[in-house]
């Protein structure tokens, strides 16, 4: 093989390799919007699932948890509030824990909903059980804690993935719904205060 040959295939690479990345290019360009498109309508959707008996879902603003964009809603009913609902993120055994969270006016847990991990399967995937997310209706945020016994007054751990019950309750929810009680109790303070 001489210097010719080397370039010649040197070449033939580069045209391949530039080929290959402008189709790639393309097609993002043009699979990216559907995308964001089904993402948006996938969330509305699930927003809907965890309060559907609001008649109108606002968003009320933007967080962070774990350097993870994350935002939070009301929901309304006949033009009165009736609750909050808030996306968390829980740092799990190999994964973040995507997670929604919604909310009465007391700031109690109505209905959770796991949106995206990449939790063990066979275990840590065992969050988006019914018998795990059903265990956070009705919790307030001091119950909000995982127990490996059996319990009804808190969360009890999935069997082999307390990593993952940890991730979900103590970290995704329990953030969530402190992060909500300290943030509208501090809107309605300042409000009373403009309203003197």
């Amino acid at each position: 093989m001489n210097a010719k040959d080397i370039i010649k295939i040197t070449l033939n690479l580069v045209v391949i390799y530039l080929i290959g990345g402008s189709i790639l290019a393309f097609v993002y360009a043009k699979t990216s919007p559907i995308m964001y498109r089904n993402s948006i309508i996938e969330k509305e959707q699930a927003l809907k699932k965890l309060m559907p008996e609001a008649d109108k879902i606002d968003k009320l603003g933007d967080w962070k948890i774990h350097d993870k964009h994350a935002e939070y809603y009301v929901a309304m009913k006949e033009n009165k509030v009736i609750g909050y609902l808030i996306q968390s993120f829980g740092k799990g055994y190999s994964s973040y824990i995507n997670t929604l969270i919604s909310v009465d006016n007391d700031f109690k847990v109505k209905k959770i909903s796991i949106l995206g991990h990449a939790e063990t399967p066979g275990l840590g995937d065992e969050i988006e059980k019914d018998y795990f997310i059903n265990q956070f209706k009705e919790k307030y945020l001091e119950h909000l804690k995982v127990l490996k016994t059996d319990t009804k007054e808190y969360v009890q751990a999935i069997s082999g993935a307390t990593i993952s019950s940890r991730a979900v309750t103590e970290d995704a929810v329990k953030n969530a719904v402190s992060f909500l009680i300290n943030t509208i109790q501090k809107k309605e303070k300042s409000d009373v205060t403009e309203k003197n």
